[in-house]
This record gives C-alpha cells, structure tokens and sequence, in this order.
C-alpha cells in the first residue's frame, strides 16, 4: 500500500468532489487498488439533527456504498450502539482493532463480519476539528492472517489525511440541518446562499398563517412545566405536520402561537396555495379532533393572502428571517378575531375569493388596528 500516492491523490482530488459519497468510494477504491486488502469500509458520523443521531456509510469490494441512519430517540438504550467498537473508540479515543479468528460474543457486528469471511477488523477515531461528536473511520479484511503492523500504521496515517475533507462535508450537514430545524428549509437554504444582511428582503405573495392554542395561559399558569412542555410539544408537532404536508413553511413559534406562509411561486399560483392552506387548516382541525375528543385541546387561526417583505429584519448581528406587512398584521387580527366568534378558522375576503372551498360569510368585523370592517369566512 503506497502511502504517499494517496496522500497525493486526497491533496490534489479532495476538494473536486460533490459529495460525501462520491470523495468515500473514492477513498476506498484507491485503498483496494493499492493493495491494502480491503474488504469493508465503514464511516461513522454524528449530526446535529433532532431526530436523526448520525449515519454510516459502508463500503465494500463487491456492492455500492449501502447508508443507515441512526434515530436520536432511543439511542441511549440502543444495544447497537454500546456493543460496538464505535462505543469504545468514542470513549477512549484511540484506535480499535480485533482479529476475527474465533467467536466476538461480546461485539455482534463483528462476529456478523466474522461469519461473512472477515479476518481482521480496525477503527479509527477521525482527527476532526470538533472532537465532541462521533467521527469513525473502520476497515476489515477477508485476507489470511489480517492486516499486518505496517498496513495499521498506513490505515491510521491515511484515515487522518482524508479527515479534513470528510469534515468539510460533514460541516455542511450540519449547517444545513440546523437552519432547516430552527428557521425551515426555504429559508435556510436562503441563508446559506448569501442572503445575510439586514434589510435583505423580497417580495412575495403568500396565504399567510397565524395561529395559536386556546387557553394557553391558562394551562401556564395552573399546570406544572412539564405539562405544559408536553402539552406545546403536541400542539406544534401537529401544526407543524399539517403545514409541511401541504408545502408550506413555519418561520417562528412566538410562545404558543405559529406563523407561517405558504408563498405562491412559479410552480404554485397564489390560488393553489390558499387551497393548500385551508386543507392544511382541515388537517390540522381533524389531527387534534383524533387526539382529544373532548376539545379541552383546542387552537384559533387568522388565514390571509397578500404580499409581503420576506428576508432579513433584527439588529446588525442578531437578525431573524422572516415575513413582514400589513399581510402579516392582518392574519394575526384574523386569529385575534377567530377567539372572540367561537371559531377554530377565520379566513379573509382577501384569501376566500381566491378559493372555491365551500365558505361560510361570518359578516363584516372590525380588525384590531385596522380601519372599517371586513367582510371574514370560516370554514
């Protein structure tokens, strides 16, 4: 295995490729071809993701790279994770190594790869920049008698030269899954394309979203935090799935209450998305109906459609992405207004006539803020 031209080869390809994936193969493909004995490879990462806690690649001399996920809840307890030579390395830090030539009782996966003709098996922990989250590199071998010494020595070297570049890649998973967590995949992909500075903003037509749980304050203040907790927990994984089912996107959660749009674009007319957003208003009223049948569970909701500021607002180094305008203000007295008349769903002349949903005239009310009466809907 010659050492050096790999070394090489990561220095002057490293930065050329695309993917996670393609710079892998690549890897190990070079790693075979330079007799290393190579039989399988594996590469262990954590995310920053609330629901996945990290993925494996595994390559092998004979299949194309095959990809697990592995889900944050649970993995405390998972058996996968504590009997397995990633758990060793995560908590010495050092390299692993155990020859395949009897029974591993104590380790499944590598008595897995023993049955399957395995001889050697070796991990690494990646030298990355950021050492509080898994990074693994793992090769095995069916080669009789294992890796010897010198091939150890190679594999460790090698691991650490491609480490930057894997961590490169692994940087941008990371970003990208934090901005879709905490300001959603429109406006994540927004910002990591640029779009940073304060006052950076277009506008865009939108049926606008605003919704928030009834009795709220009251569950506050006579329920433990923990309830409560839980109980905004529901309340928003249900809100969440009925906009996301119907390609709308929440920008901010402000205590109990949701804001979110779902912008017309060149592929869907503002028509089709105030339809989408009244059948996301229908789902939502028909998940919390499943979930608690005596209505103590119960929500209010302003629907509007207009234009509005959509980009960057805040102070020069704390900035938020969102919507802004009269839009916004509107929705938000729609849902005020959907409180006081008794009703889950109050929509706005503005978003009704650009439906054909059968709507219910509410008659004209005063909006908070708002000049003269408007004529309103509900469902």
């Amino acid at each position: 295995m010659r050492t050096d031209q790999l070394m090489l080869w990561l220095a002057e390809s490293g930065a050329g490729f695309k993917t996670l994936d393609a710079l892998f193969v690549g890897f190990c493909d070079h790693l075979q071809r330079e007799g290393a004995g190579l039989s399988r490879a594996a590469l262990g990462i954590e995310f920053l993701h609330p629901e996945i806690s990290g993925q494996m690649l595994v390559w092998t001399d004979h299949a194309p790279v095959q990809h697990s996920e592995t889900v944050r809840d649970g993995l405390a307890e998972n058996p996968a994770y504590f009997l397995s030579p990633t758990r060793v390395v995560d908590e010495t830090g050092v390299p692993f190594r155990r020859r395949l030539d009897g029974p591993v009782p104590d380790m499944p996966l590598l008595e897995e790869l023993r049955c399957a003709g395995m001889t050697d098996y070796y991990m690494v922990p990646l030298p990355f920049l950021d050492r509080t989250r898994t990074a693994v590199l793992s090769f095995a071998t069916r080669r009789p008698g294992g890796f010897t010494s010198a091939d150890l020595d190679r594999l460790q070297t090698l691991a650490a030269g491609a480490s930057p570049w894997i961590e490169r890649f692994v940087w941008q998973r990371l970003t990208a899954d934090l901005l879709e967590t905490y300001v959603g995949a429109r406006s994540g992909a927004r910002i990591i394309s640029g779009t940073i500075e304060r006052g950076s903003v277009e506008t865009i037509t939108a049926a606008i979203w605003f919704a928030d749980l009834r009795g709220f304050t009251a569950l506050t203040e006579s329920r433990p935090v923990a309830e409560v907790i839980e109980a905004l927990g529901r309340w928003f994984e249900l809100t969440v799935t009925a906009i996301s089912g119907h390609d709308g996107e929440v920008l901010k959660f402000i205590g109990d209450a949701v804001l979110a749009i779902f912008p017309a674009t060149p592929a869907r007319s503002i028509e089709r998305a105030c339809a989408d957003a009244i059948q996301a208003a229908s789902d939502l009223g028909s998940a919390v109906d499943r979930m608690d049948a005596g209505r103590r569970f119960d929500f209010a909701l302003g629907l509007h459609a207009g234009d509005v500021a959509f980009g960057n607002v805040g102070a020069p180094r704390r900035l938020d992405f969102t919507v802004v305008g009269p839009a916004v203000n509107r929705a938000a007295r729609l849902q005020d207004l959907a409180k006081k008349l008794g009703r889950r769903v109050v929509l706005s002349e503005a978003l009704a006539l650009r439906v054909e949903a059968p709507l219910i005239p509410l008659g004209a009310h005063t909006l908070r803020g708002i000049a003269g009466a408007e004529p309103v809907y509900g469902l």
